[in-house]
């Protein structure tokens, strides 16, 4: 994985400390272990014209990239592939991470495939192959521009952004 450069978020108006204040900036994995363990995420794209829409889906953190899949023909699906650039965060409000970034519609077999046992794994299910039939749900990847996370216990010390190149 890429090593993103670490930084303060610019949230004026919010008294956040200089990055040698209060805890200071978060370690990525400090991230990276909030996205493995969320269990449902939330996922913002946007309409054709303009109005955000936001649902919660599963995901998976893969080192880099976070994957989630959807019915082909549902809204989030249509807006992203009209529109890649979207926001996911986890569902911890008290802890958040937020991935900037940009979604990609895969099809090919081996990430599916991946995907799936991913999927399996954490949610202890079993579902088959068929269930993530391209043409049925689409499996989505979402590489991040940047991320912003933050402590609750420390919100003027601890945000931080990672930004990706």
């Amino acid at each position: 994985m890429e090593i993103p450069r670490i930084t303060r978020p610019h949230m004026p108006g919010y008294g956040v400390l200089a990055p040698d204040q209060g805890s200071g900036l978060l370690p990525w994995s400090w991230a990276a272990d909030r996205l493995t363990s969320a269990r449902n995420y939330w996922v913002t794209s946007c309409w054709p014209d303009g109005r955000p829409h936001s649902m919660p889906v599963w995901g998976m953190w893969d080192d880099s990239i976070l994957w989630f899949t959807s019915a082909v023909r549902s809204r989030k699906v249509r807006n992203l592939t009209a529109d890649p650039r979207c926001v996911v965060t986890t569902e911890d409000a008290s802890d958040p991470v937020v991935i900037e970034g940009t979604a990609t519609i895969v099809s090919d077999p081996a990430s599916i495939r991946r995907v799936l046992d991913m999927m399996n794994d954490k949610y202890g299910t079993e579902l088959e192959e068929a269930f993530l039939d391209p043409a049925v749900n689409a499996t989505i990847s979402v590489r991040p521009a940047t991320v912003i996370g933050l402590r609750h216990g420390d919100f003027t010390g601890s945000p931080t952004r990672w930004a990706f190149a």
